[in-house]
């Protein structure tokens, strides 16, 4: 297999390099977070055909067996071996599985356990990959820690992905501003088809492996199941929003905001959407339709902020986005004293507490914080949804 310098097919692949920034490559050292996915394999590959001195990095997070007997991580690290040997770089493992559950999941449990459906992944970016991960990466000699995610950086700030569909840069807000000047996003300039392109062409081992989808300590496994393991079920009621019982939940941590579907509430007319809870009364509160006014609300007050750029001051506007798989949409943002108050200029669909609102001006990603609480919904006002209001779930 040919790794030497190939100006035209990395230029096929977005990387316009010259002979001598390749030579000058070599003298920098580049650590490669791999999961033994196909993302993280061709960020291996693409680095190293740039030049660069590779090493390969396999982080350990979760350690439990499978039902078959085996044990997901340790498979995903033999792909990563079967990767490296293939591209001839040395390799390594790490085990942050205390540090994972200290610093991630136990907080992530807390707040299930409070009711709130808070994102982990986010967590888990901040805390484990470019905390722990990056000083892990810093004492084996790298000058630049790479990811697989889906995002670029330029002039040392957060910028979207060229691949809409895959932007991973609401999972990145929380991370410390400072890490972005030693990171490299190999393939954020590039399409999934094209890595997995690539990734074939190489004859990687991992080209046709399936992405991982979900939180990355359930893998396939039915949320709720895996829930059951570490929280205590708690039976109390479905109501409307008259207060009519509909049927029985086993606890409000199971459920969030918006859901749909695993309520078990049939009968006539539209489906059944969760719009709120009620702690004290161990309540969750269903409504009937995926555009009914209880599921939405003008505005947010969000806390726990990180800003990659200078902090802003005052009132200003942007875009946001409250939860990974919707666009971005325009709001007004007002900074207060360790919080702010956002507006949007449509009203927003089931906005949930403790999960992150994102901000973005333009491709840049300026920071986002973490949802306190959301203004009165819309059903509560008694409005209705403005006319002109295109419902998008």
């Amino acid at each position: 297999m040919n790794l030497s310098f190939q100006p035209e097919l990395l230029k096929e692949y977005g990387v316009v390099l010259t002979l001598e920034e390749y030579q000058k490559n070599g003298e920098k050292t580049v650590v490669v977070g791999m999961s033994g996915g196909v993302d993280s394999s061709v960020v291996a590959l693409l680095v190293k055909l740039q030049g660069y001195k590779v090493i390969g990095l396999f982080m350990k997070n979760w350690d439990e067996t499978n039902p078959d007997g085996s044990c997901s991580a340790d498979l995903d690290y033999q792909d990563v071996i079967k990767v490296c040997e293939k591209l001839d770089i040395p390799y390594y493992s790490v085990n942050f599985v205390k540090e994972y559950w200290d610093g991630v999941f136990t907080e992530f449990l807390n707040d299930y356990r409070k009711g709130f459906t808070p994102n982990p992944d986010i967590l888990c970016n901040r805390e484990i990959k470019f905390k722990v991960f990056y000083q892990r990466a810093k004492l084996l000699g790298a000058d630049f820690l790479a990811t697989g995610h889906y995002c670029q950086v330029k002039d040392g700030q957060l910028m979207k992905a060229v691949d809409q569909n895959k932007d991973q840069t609401y999972f990145l807000y929380a991370v410390e501003k400072s890490v972005f000047k030693d990171v490299l996003f190999p393939i954020g300039h590039l399409p999934k088809p094209k890595v997995r392109e690539l990734a074939t062409k190489f004859d990687l081992a991992t080209s046709a492996k399936k992405d991982s989808t979900g939180i990355c300590f359930i893998g396939e496994r039915d949320f709720k199941e895996f829930l059951s393991q570490y929280i205590e079920k708690s039976k109390g009621n479905f109501v409307d929003l008259q207060g009519k019982i509909l049927g029985q939940h086993d606890g409000t941590c199971f459920y969030t905001l918006g859901q749909r579907k695993g309520m078990g509430i049939g009968g006539p007319g539209d489906a059944w959407f969760v719009v709120a809870k009620n702690f004290e009364k161990n309540e969750i509160i269903l409504a009937q339709g995926q555009d009914h006014p209880a599921l939405y609300a003008d505005g947010l007050a969000a806390v726990e902020l990180n800003w990659l750029k200078p902090a802003p001051a005052g009132t200003f506007k942007c875009k946001a986005k409250v939860r990974y798989r919707q666009p971005e949409r325009p709001c007004t943002v007002t900074v207060m004293d360790q919080m702010v108050k956002v507006v949007f200029d449509q009203p927003e669909r089931a906005m949930t507490p403790r999960q992150s609102i994102v901000f973005y001006d333009g491709e840049e990603c300026i920071g986002g914080g973490i949802i306190s609480e959301i203004s009165p919904d819309y059903h509560t006002l008694g409005k209705g949804l403005p006319e002109v209001f295109s419902v998008k779930v």
